[in-house]
């Protein structure tokens, strides 16, 4: 099994030896700390919303959120789901509970994917999860057109991949049920096969130009 960032398995994940600990560096990031700024990178001002999500987290996307940028629950018909758990499986150790690693993301990552409020904190997160991120979902072209971007072992990325497809295919499919139900409102032929579907269609159409023609 591949994985993206082998260099964070370690038998010890709390040796920060290659880290320079600072405490001046450590108290910054902690509650109540505004957010610093250097240039064009700054960290975000802390508040009670990041202890309640870090211990007592409302949603499917909070619950999992030191993953990254997480999808909630009933996101695009509940497809992510199964990769979400299945990156959980892989990211959480077994002894580690869920709100720590959150609290690592907060104070660590300023809940972010790009950015560090304390490089010690954030170098753990990645050692705890192995580097296995949700880094982004999106759709392009069409709603169904979903693209889906993570970091993890090769079989996450396999189902990432496998759940974009079948994403695709039933939009495709949904869509032109859609287009044919605006030439013929009663269709119901939904058994049809995705291509048999686009033939019947193409079928509409060429009837509709012969009898623009005709006219």
């Amino acid at each position: 099994m591949t994985q993206i960032n082998p260099e964070y398995y370690d038998s010890d994940p709390f040796n920060m030896k290659k880290s320079k600990f600072s405490i001046k560096n450590f108290g910054q990031s902690l509650l109540f700390w505004k957010g610093r700024k250097k240039g064009v990178i700054h960290t975000r001002d802390l508040d009670w919303d990041d202890i309640r999500y870090i211990f007592f987290p409302r949603r499917f996307s909070e619950k999992y959120g030191y993953l990254g940028s997480v999808p909630d629950y009933n996101n695009y018909d509940k497809v992510m789901v199964p990769l979400v758990l299945a990156m959980d499986y892989e990211a959480k150790p077994w002894w580690c509970p869920r709100w720590f690693l959150r609290f690592l993301q907060v104070f660590g990552n300023d809940s972010s994917i790009v950015r560090v409020r304390n490089r010690t904190l954030s170098n753990l997160h990645k050692r705890l999860t192995k580097g296995i991120t949700f880094y982004d979902y999106k759709t392009k072209w069409e709603w169904y057109d979903l693209r889906i971007s993570v970091a993890g072992p090769e079989y996450i990325q396999d189902l990432a991949d496998a759940i974009e497809d079948h994403y695709y295919k039933i939009g495709v499919r949904d869509h032109t049920i859609k287009q044919i139900k605006t030439f013929e409102p009663e269709f119901d032929k939904t058994y049809m096969t995705t291509k048999d579907l686009d033939d019947y269609l193409e079928t509409l159409y060429a009837k509709e130009e012969n009898n623009e023609q005709s006219n």
